[in-house]
């Protein structure tokens, strides 16, 4: 199938690229600023359009290129990608890229370089990237990804050709993971409409009953909450779980790593490993690395959170408006406790608790301890 078969909900989009890609040239630009909701797809998206830039079928063709398979999987020479699991973006990782950037490519049409998270860029990191934004090297394309424009620089978005994605609707979701993934049609409806349109954490719900049952209760606890005692428990209770998901992530990954290191270098599961590759086979599993990816690990969980918190009330405000019919509810399973709320609740209450959560996003984003932003949260919420 072609690369763009597999960016979900993303239509208009992928042919306007595909159709760039293709020949005409005349609307090419060499800085890009790919911009959706968390889950949406946009480093994917931004992965297919380089795969079609760079391949001589334009990533068109049923069976997937050399070229395209090399871009898709980050190991082609002349597109470097930059995603990373830190909290910001380091200055010398992009002046990196820059020295990169000025290189001619070695065997493709392109020098491309894809930055996944440009928002967690500082503004002195940022200012070090406008220059070779605003003139690129000839040969080299900037594809960088953002949640929204608003999330960069003024500066950056202006020298920037901008592509809005849309949030994929959880029919479509549902379709890709029984089709891509094998889920039976109920668990995959269910995961896609838990996600609210975003595809990772769809598969996420979709391939993990344990995460998708901390969800569940999750939602009970906010829908049961009656006392401060109550809150503290709650909160409690969401930060433990958020820690032993991150930290099973990330020493699950780790494994995976040690076993492919072992793998590529002909080793065997129980062989020792030879000194001078000893220093590289550790660094995969460094202990101070473990906490540092599993701290953000925990960052991402509790966020996914919020989202699942304020599905609740939004649920709520759908009930009060009488819109069920028309845009449905995200939490069908607790819909008998999400109406006996939402009569209880006037549309003021229901709007004040969604900018609590909002709230405590902000503090999360701004480092704040995890466990107070959670009992204040929750205490707002009684």
């Amino acid at each position: 199938m072609s690369v763009w078969e597999s960016i979900i909900g993303q239509k208009p989009v992928c042919d306007m690229l595909s159709a760039i890609a293709t020949g005409d040239s005349s609307k090419l630009a060499q800085s890009w600023l790919i911009c959706g909701p968390p889950g949406s797809g946009r480093s994917n998206l931004a992965r297919a359009f380089a795969a079609a830039l760079e391949s001589p079928d334009h990533g068109l063709d049923a069976e997937p290129t050399r070229v395209t398979r090399q871009v898709l999987a980050g190991t082609h020479p002349d597109v470097s990608i930059l995603a990373t699991d830190k909290v910001t973006i380091g200055i010398d990782e992009v002046r990196e890229l820059i020295t990169v950037s000025e290189q001619m490519p070695s065997t493709a049409p392109w020098r491309i370089i894809i930055i996944e998270d440009v928002d967690r860029m500082l503004e002195r990191t940022t200012n070090v990237l406008l220059k070779e934004i605003e003139e690129p090297a000839e040969h080299c394309i900037w594809l960088l990804c953002a949640p929204s424009a608003q999330d960069v620089l003024p500066t950056i978005r202006s020298r920037t050709r901008i592509v809005n994605l849309a949030v994929p609707q959880p029919d479509a979701v549902a379709q890709w993971l029984e089709r891509s993934n094998g889920i039976e049609a109920s668990v995959a409806e269910q995961a896609a409409r838990l996600a609210e349109g975003h595809i990772g954490i769809a598969k996420l719900y979709a391939t993990d009953e344990r995460v998708r049952s901390e969800r569940d209760e999750l939602v009970a606890g906010v829908l049961n909450l009656q006392r401060a005692s109550d809150a503290v428990l709650l909160a409690d209770r969401l930060n433990a779980d958020a820690k032993s998901q991150a930290e099973h992530d990330v020493e699950r990954v780790a494994t995976r790593e040690q076993a492919d290191f072992r793998r590529i270098n002909g080793l065997g599961e129980s062989d020792r490993i030879p000194p001078k590759l000893r220093g590289a086979y550790n660094a995969i599993a460094k202990k101070d690395e473990i906490k540092r990816k599993a701290t953000r690990r925990s960052r991402d969980v509790l966020d996914r959170a919020l989202n699942s918190i304020a599905s609740v009330y939004r649920d709520v405000a759908v009930l009060q408006n009488n819109a069920e019919e028309s845009v449905g509810i995200i939490n069908r399973e607790h819909r008998a406790a999400i109406a006996e709320l939402a009569a209880g609740m006037s549309r003021q209450g229901a709007v004040a608790r969604l900018d609590h959560v909002a709230v405590a996003r902000k503090r999360l984003n701004g480092n704040g301890n995890p466990l107070l932003v959670f009992e204040a949260l929750f205490c707002a919420l009684l």
